[in-house]
């Protein structure tokens, strides 16, 4: 009996140490996602098994390594201008907090909003236990209303949407200024444009009749999402970073973790977005943070303050331009206080760290709770070896003891994420700006041909071209998401009509 118990914990412990490393990696590596990871174990789980690796243990790294990279992947973001989805957000503010010097108090600020979304997600999952479990059941009368929920959040992140776009004279004529400087209709029918088009682009790459992928050396789980996915959040970010800075200037070494108490109320918030997330395929970190940011604004004006909120995103776009706000945060940094832009900066990235690693909390919930895969790590784990779902009051064995490897995991990474980022910071500082960015994007290039072959650059050339639209249109780069959601809500309406069970 002891001796099994000794067994199954020195696996545990090899899961969340390998899993650690793995995510470290994935979090810093522009375009190497945790996904990618989950699904090579997952082709590779037959062969571990034979050698004596009990797949518990492989589902154990999976998780591990989804945690940390949800703590690390800011850096990338921030340092090196090539975040992910989940980190698509923080990139203006994590450059602004690059180029005024403060780059370690952007990462300080990310380890302490996925430190609270963490542990604050962990009340939600026995809420939606409660909610989705056999007790309320709310997930199948849920199940036939996600496509228009989907629907409804994406119209509502469009209607948000403001463009200071200069349009032509005439049209603003013929609009009667619909079309003027400052437009929110304009704005609306901008960004509508924009997010179809890359849901065009993403029914090529992810739909039924998507193109083909395969890897020139038999990669296992080959994807066009992931050329899709770098080009429009990753690459198209670097060529805009190297054809406008040129050199850093010293950073601070301010590493102190903000007090946790100010950020508690956001950061739940975060959680309960995270975890709405976690039942809505194809919404992101993204989308829920401009949702609590939006939700919070409203909650100030009724109650007759001035809040953040929307603000960020209204002001960037209305009243001052990327470079005025750059001005205003560097100097701040030069009078040595954490003004308002600065601290709304932080507060972005902090709240956008919560949501991303309480998404990923939630997701892992879910998948006990409801029998259903939000990610693909989660997916990757109900392909392995059947889920025991939780019905009973007790949480099953199995769910216990990955959520156990998640906090652990997730403890580890804060000293990491610190570590990391000073190791990359004296990076920046040995190697120039401009030769360190096309480094990042001569290495995603060739990763992309390792994991798809030529299609996968094909993809990536085009995902690119598209990602440079957002900032020359004036909108969110955020809308790029719809290279998911519009295949997925599109499959869903279809199935729904077709009453085929998709959900």
């Amino acid at each position: 009996m002891l001796e099994a118990y000794f067994y199954e914990l020195g696996w545990m412990l090899f899961a969340l140490f390998f899993g650690v490393f793995m995510g470290s990696l994935t979090g810093i590596i522009p375009g190497f996602h945790v996904n990618n990871v989950a699904l090579i174990l997952l082709a590779l789980s037959p062969s571990l098994l034979a050698l004596g690796i009990p797949l518990s243990a492989v589902a154990g790294i999976i998780v591990s390594t989804g945690t940390v990279h949800t703590f690390l992947n800011y850096i990338p973001s921030a340092l090196m201008g090539a975040p992910d989805a989940d980190q698509a957000l923080s990139l203006l503010p994590g450059h602004r907090m690059l180029l005024s010097g403060n780059a370690a108090r952007g990462v300080a600020w990310s380890a302490r909003g996925s430190q609270l979304g963490l542990f604050l997600s962990l009340p939600l999952i026995v809420v939606a236990r409660i909610a989705f479990g056999p007790e309320l059941g709310w997930y199948d009368q849920l199940r036939t209303m996600l496509p228009f929920i989907l629907l409804v959040i994406s119209a509502l992140l469009l209607a948000t949407e403001t463009t200071r776009l200069d349009w032509p004279e005439w049209m603003q004529k013929m609009s009667r200024g619909m079309f003027g400087t400052d437009s929110r209709f304009a704005g609306f029918f901008t960004a509508t444009a924009f997010f179809l088009l890359a849901g065009l682009f993403g029914w090529t790459i992810i739909g039924p009749t998507s193109l083909p992928a395969k890897s020139p050396i038999d990669m296992p789980g080959a994807s066009l999402l992931l050329p899709g996915l770098a080009g429009l959040f990753g690459i198209a970010n670097l060529l805009d970073i190297y054809a406008t800075t040129s050199h850093l200037p010293p950073q601070k070494e301010n590493w102190d973790l903000p007090p946790a108490k100010p950020l508690l109320v956001p950061c739940f918030w975060s959680g309960v977005a995270g975890a709405s997330m976690g039942v809505l395929p194809g919404m992101t970190a993204s989308q829920a943070t401009v949702l609590v940011m939006g939700g919070r604004n409203v909650v100030a004006k009724v109650q007759g303050k001035t809040g953040y909120g929307m603000d960020w995103e209204t002001r960037r776009l209305t009243e001052m331009t990327d470079d005025e706000l750059l001005e205003i945060a560097k100097a701040e940094s030069d009078e040595g206080v954490e003004g308002p832009q600065t601290k709304q900066d932080l507060e972005i990235i902090a709240i956008l760290s919560a949501v991303n690693t309480a998404v990923t909390v939630c997701v892992l919930g879910f998948l006990y709770i409801i029998s259903r895969s939000r990610s693909g790590a989660t997916l990757a784990l109900k392909a392995m070896y059947p889920v025991d779902t939780w019905n009973d009051l007790e949480p099953t064995a199995d769910f216990i003891r990955l959520l156990a490897i998640t906090l652990a995991a997730g403890l580890m990474a804060m000293p990491i994420m610190r570590y990391v980022g000073k190791g990359m910071l004296r990076l920046h500082a040995a190697i120039p700006l401009q030769q360190m960015i096309m480094s990042v994007i001569l290495f995603v290039g060739a990763l992309v041909f390792v994991s798809t072959g030529f299609i996968g650059l094909s993809v990536l050339i085009v995902g690119t071209m598209i990602g440079l639209l957002p900032p020359r249109l004036g909108i969110r780069r955020s809308h790029a998401m719809g290279v998911i959601l519009v295949p997925i809500m599109i499959l869903m309406f279809k199935n729904l009509v077709d009453n085929a069970g998709f959900l």
